[in-house]
């Protein structure tokens, strides 16, 4: 199978993705209203209410942008077992196209997706007063990371859609996602919890990415002095690398084993 024929394949089924978009713009703008209501929710009640609207807000920004990352896994377990709940991902398999083409469509899609909503995230932000005062490179590289941990949250949803098989299913992992979402920094610093609980939020996959786009940015971010807060930038690369090593392979492997 030539590297052109993959290639057709895939951008076949990423239209195809986008295609549901059209067919479903209210579900479309509910995934990007969301964390629009979560900004102007923390941001107003939680920041207004601590009288640090302004500061609070560029603390804010950045944590909210990485959770947002890590809360694309539930929209791609969503489609991935509506796909095979309804047998479509079967009837690909039956078809004369290259197999690869069916996740990697999924993926670029989920991946536009994504950018989409951290540019929609990040404009409410800046009207709300958040600026990036880092360099232009480095404002960059801070989309980069997140985009990073939005790709190792990917290929988690496309394995654990796969292990679920039922869109049901979905509400099960939400249980584990949302509070694992704000065991992080993405709304307070580490500093200002119990010291145990500290630790394990700095350790955190969204906290480390929430840190470093924060360093980046030149936003204000938590007080450091852990070997994990000092070495954020690290963190932000080598989690999402650690979960694709992991995840990717599991998500191939079960996909080959669907016809089994």
């Amino acid at each position: 199978m030539s590297a052109a024929w993959v290639v057709s394949d895939s951008w076949t089924m990423t239209r195809r993705e986008f295609a549901h978009w059209g067919r479903r713009p209210v579900q479309m703008v509910v995934g990007l209203a969301f964390p629009v209501m979560l900004l102007l929710m923390f941001g107003f009640l939680i920041g207004g209410g601590r009288g640090i609207d302004g500061e609070y807000v560029e603390f804010l920004v950045p944590g909210m942008l990485a959770l947002t990352m890590a809360f694309g896994l539930e929209a791609t377990m969503t489609a991935v077992t509506q796909d095979l709940g309804k047998g479509v991902i079967d009837r690909f398999r039956a078809m004369p196209m290259s197999s690869a083409a069916v996740l990697v469509g999924r993926s670029v899609a989920d991946m536009v997706q994504s950018a989409l909503g951290l540019v929609v995230l990040a404009g409410v932000g800046l009207l709300l007063g958040w600026r990036p005062h880092g360099s232009p490179a480095a404002t960059l590289a801070a989309f980069a990371l997140l985009l990073l941990l939005r790709l190792a949250m990917l290929w988690i949803g496309i394995y654990l859609g796969m292990v679920a098989g039922r869109p049901e299913m979905v509400q099960a992992v939400q249980i584990l996602v949302w509070p694992v979402g704000f065991l992080s920094n993405a709304f307070a610093t580490p500093e200002a919890m119990p010291g145990w609980l500290g630790t394990v939020v700095e350790w955190n996959p969204m906290s480390a990415t929430a840190t470093a786009v924060r360093d980046l940015f030149d936003n204000p971010a938590a007080a450091g002095g852990s070997w994990a807060g000092d070495h954020a930038a690290l963190l932000a690369v080598g989690w999402p690398v650690l979960l694709l090593a992991v995840f990717f392979p599991l998500a191939v492997g079960r996909f080959r084993g669907l016809s089994r």
